[in-house]
C-alpha cells in the first residue's frame, strides 16, 4: 500500500508548464503584500479597471507562499501530494482491495493525468474526492455530512468548483430518492437520510457567500461553463478527441461501465447510474471534467469489475493475502526502501529541469529582450504567454490577453484570434484601435507573417518560440 500511494505520488509531481501558474504567482504574491484581494483588473490595458472575481484567490496564496518559502520543488510536491491524496481517497472507496480496487485506479490515473499539474483544480479535484467519500460513508455514519459545509467554505475560496459539492448533494438527494422508487431502500431510510442531508445542503449553499465578493460567485461557475469563447478557444473546455491516444484510457472506462452491468451479478442502484450518467456527459463535454468523472466512475466500476470476479460461475479468484513472515517483510522493507530512493531521484531530476521546461514552453528570451531595450507598447501577446508576461513584466508592460477568458469576454476573445489568424479585412484597423506597436507571438503565427510585409513593422528579436515585431513611428 505504501508502494503503490508513493507511486501515484511520483508519478503526479511534474514539472510546472500550466500557462496561468504565472499570474496565479503574482496575484497570490500582491494579496499577502497588500493584504487585499482584487476586486478588479490588474494586469491588462484591455480590461483594466474592468470588475474581476477571483475565485481563485486563496488557491493563489497558497501557490505563492510555497514558491516563496521552498521554491519549484515545494510546488511539484505539494501539488503531486495533493493529486495523490485525491486518488487514495478512490482507492479507499472502492471495491477489491488491494488487486481489483488497485487497477481501476489506475486507470482512473491514466485517464485524468493529462490534467494534472500545479493548478487550484487539483485542489478542486481532492475537495471532489473528499466529498464523495464523506456521502457515501454517511449512509452508516451520517453525521459525516456535516463536513460537508465547512469544506464547502474553504473549496469556495479556493476556485468555483465549490459547486461540486452543492451538485453531488443534489444528485445523492435525486439518487436516493429513486432508490426507494425501485425498490432499493425504504420511504423511513429516505426520510431519515433527508433530515440530516437537506439541511446539509442548506448549509453549504449558504455558506460559499463567505468570501471577498459576497453572492456574486453564486453566478460565477453558471458563466463561465456558458461561456462561448472558451468552449471555442480552450482545448481543456472542448470535447475529447478520442483519436488521441491520451484519452483511450477514459474511453476504456466508458465501455467498461456499459459492459460490466451486463456480465456482472451486481445490479447499480439509481443512485449510482445517476452520478455515472451525469459526470459521463460532463467528460465527454468538457476535457477539463474528465477528473471528476474518474471520481465517480473508478468505484462503481471496482464494484462492478469485483463482483464479476467473485461469481462462483467464473471458477476462479484473486489470490488471497498470505500472512506476513519474517524473509518477506524484510524483502518488503528492501523494496520500500529501495522505492523510496528511487521516489527521491526522481523529485530532484524533475525540479533540476524546472528551468528547462519553462524555456521550452514560454518566451524566456523574448522576456530578457524586452526587459534589457524597454521597446514601447502597448504589446499584443500570444494567449497563453499572457500570465508569464504577468510574471516577468508586470507592472511594465500591461498584456493584451491572458489566460482569465472570463474577464476578457467574447468580444475580446473573438478578437484576440481574429487577429492572430488574420481572419477578415479590418485586422489592421484592430491594431491602430488598440494602438499596438508590439507584438510578441510564435514565429508560425499568421499574424507574423502578414505583418513581415506591412511597412513600418520591423523584427527586433526572433528566436525558436517567439518573434517580436515593433511599429516605427
Amino acid at each position: 500500500m505504501i508502494i503503490f500511494a508513493l507511486g501515484l505520488f511520483v508519478m503526479a509531481c511534474r514539472n510546472v508548464t500550466d500557462p496561468d501558474v504565472w499570474w496565479h504567482l503574482r496575484t497570490g504574491q500582491i494579496i499577502l503584500q497588500t493584504r487585499h484581494v482584487p476586486q478588479a483588473d490588474l494586469y491588462s490595458f484591455t480590461r483594466a479597471g474592468q470588475s474581476w472575481i477571483d475565485h481563485e484567490w486563496l488557491s493563489q496564496v497558497l501557490i505563492y507562499f510555497l514558491f516563496r518559502t521552498g521554491g519549484w520543488g515545494a510546488l511539484i510536491v505539494i501539488f503531486g501530494a495533493v493529486v495523490a491524496t485525491a486518488l487514495l481517497l478512490v482507492f479507499a472507496r472502492s471495491p477489491g482491495k488491494p488487486y481489483v480496487a488497485g487497477v481501476v485506479t489506475l486507470l482512473g490515473v491514466f485517464a485524468s493525468a493529462p490534467g494534472w499539474g500545479v493548478r487550484p483544480q487539483m485542489l478542486t479535484f481532492l475537495m471532489a474526492s473528499s466529498a464523495l467519500l464523506l456521502l457515501e460513508r454517511s449512509y452508516v455514519k451520517p453525521k459525516l455530512l456535516w463536513w460537508i459545509p465547512p469544506l464547502s467554505l474553504l473549496w469556495a475560496n479556493l476556485h468555483a468548483g465549490y459547486a461540486l459539492a452543492i451538485g453531488f448533494l443534489i444528485l445523492f438527494a435525486v439518487g436516493d430518492a429513486l432508490d426507494v422508487a425501485f425498490g432499493f431502500s425504504s420511504w423511513t431510510e429516505l426520510v431519515s437520510r433527508l433530515r440530516t442531508l437537506m439541511p446539509t445542503l442548506g448549509l453549504s449553499f449558504a455558506v460559499v457567500a463567505i468570501n471577498p465578493y459576497g453572492v456574486r460567485l453564486y453566478a460565477y461557475p453558471f458563466q463561465t461553463l456558458h461561456s462561448r469563447s472558451m468552449l471555442a478557444y480552450i482545448s481543456e473546455w472542448v470535447s475529447p478527441d478520442f483519436h488521441e491516444a491520451k484519452y483511450a484510457p477514459l474511453l476504456l472506462m466508458i465501455l467498461g461501465t456499459m459492459a460490466l452491468p451486463v456480465l456482472s451479478p451486481r445490479r447499480l442502484r439509481p443512485r449510482e447510474l445517476v452520478l455515472l450518467a451525469v459526470t459521463t456527459y460532463a467528460a465527454l463535454r468538457s476535457v477539463r471534467h474528465i477528473p471528476i468523472y474518474v471520481l465517480v466512475a473508478v468505484p462503481i466500476l471496482g464494484t462492478l469489475l469485483d463482483s464479476w470476479i467473485a461469481n462462483k460461475r467464473l471458477g476462479w479468484r484473486l489470490p488471497a493475502e498470505k500472512p506476513l513472515t519474517q524473509p518477506k517483510a524484510a524483502l518488503n522493507a528492501l523494496l520500500l526502501a529501495g522505492f523510496v530512493i528511487f521516489v527521491v531521484g526522481r523529485l530532484g531530476f524533475v525540479t533540476s529541469r524546472q528551468s528547462q521546461a519553462e524555456a521550452k514552453e514560454f518566451p524566456a528570451g523574448a522576456v530578457s529582450y524586452l526587459l534589457a531595450s524597454h521597446p514601447p507598447g502597448p504589446m499584443l501577446n500570444h494567449y497563453n504567454w499572457g500570465g508569464y508576461f504577468i510574471w516577468q513584466l508586470y507592472p511594465q508592460y500591461p498584456v493584451f490577453i491572458d489566460g482569465r477568458a472570463d474577464v476578457y469576454g467574447d468580444a475580446l476573445m473573438d478578437e484576440f484570434f481574429s487577429l492572430y489568424w488574420v481572419q477578415g479585412k479590418d485586422w489592421q484597423r484592430l491594431l491602430e484601435h488598440r494602438g499596438i506597436r508590439m507584438i510578441v507571438l510564435p514565429p508560425d503565427a499568421p499574424l507574423v507573417t502578414a505583418l513581415r510585409e506591412v511597412p513600418g513593422w520591423k523584427q527586433a528579436y526572433a528566436d525558436t518560440q517567439a518573434v517580436i515585431l515593433t511599429r516605427q513611428p
